[in-house]
């Protein structure tokens, strides 16, 4: 194996593991929804590494990696009748609402995965490479570009036509009520909280645990239903 593809493999894994969730899923489901653009910003991320876009390539693959296996581990937890972070309850407790349109699946999906997951990745890939979140805002910055240009397109594939979407219409303001710019600078300031608070056992458990809480908050309001 070359050094690129030892870099590379643990992003190759978790996409195949995406892959298979988007072949067993179907299309309508929810947390189908917001597999797809994870898979689209994953794949993305792995032609960066390809193209060596990221200065420290070996960081942002461990970085992905450890984010992307939250989020799987979240589906894994559910397959067995367990219950996942409070952040990604309400995308699995909604994911076949009828009232709920696949723009809301996609964008509570990011907001559990940013807003919670992200923060926690940050530490992981710290505590594993034996570095500061300093050492990795660069390659956390790429990855957040990369989320940026994915829900741009997200919400241009996804949203409804003009005829539906009305200043009135309750999805208007959903989509307002939410950034995802807001929610990586929100992330990134927990992460640097976290790490700098490590050897407080305590302290560490109780804010993890009410950060999970209020992103949960913020993604069952993003999954209100809105009626077909």
């Amino acid at each position: 194996m070359g050094q690129l593809e030892q870099v590379t493999a643990p992003v190759d894994t978790v996409l195949a593991r995406m892959r298979a969730l988007d072949a067993r899923l179907p299309a309508w489901d929810g947390v189908a929804v917001f597999n797809r653009v994870y898979l689209a910003v994953t794949e993305e991320v792995g032609r960066a590494l390809d193209a060596g876009a990221f200065a420290d390539p070996g960081a942002a693959a461990a970085l992905d990696a450890r984010f992307a296996d939250r989020y799987l581990a979240a589906v894994e937890a559910v397959d067995r009748d367990r219950r996942p972070p409070a952040c990604w309850r309400p995308l699995f407790q909604l994911r076949r609402h009828p009232g709920v349109r696949p723009l809301q699946f996609a964008l509570a999906g990011i907001n559990a995965h940013i807003g919670h997951d992200l923060a926690l990745a940050v530490v992981d890939t710290c505590a594993a490479l034996e570095c500061a979140p300093a050492d990795l805002e660069d390659e956390y910055d790429r990855v957040g570009d990369l989320l940026v240009a994915l829900e741009e397109r997200i919400r241009e594939d996804l949203m409804p036509g003009p005829d539906l979407l009305q200043i009135a219409d309750p999805l208007t303001h959903l989509l307002g009520s939410w950034s995802l710019e807001r929610a990586r600078e929100a992330t990134w300031a927990a992460a640097r909280a976290l790490w700098a608070l490590r050897r407080c056992e305590d302290v560490v458990e109780e804010f993890t645990e009410r950060l999970d809480a209020a992103v949960g908050f913020a993604g069952r309001m993003l999954l209100t239903p809105l009626g077909g």
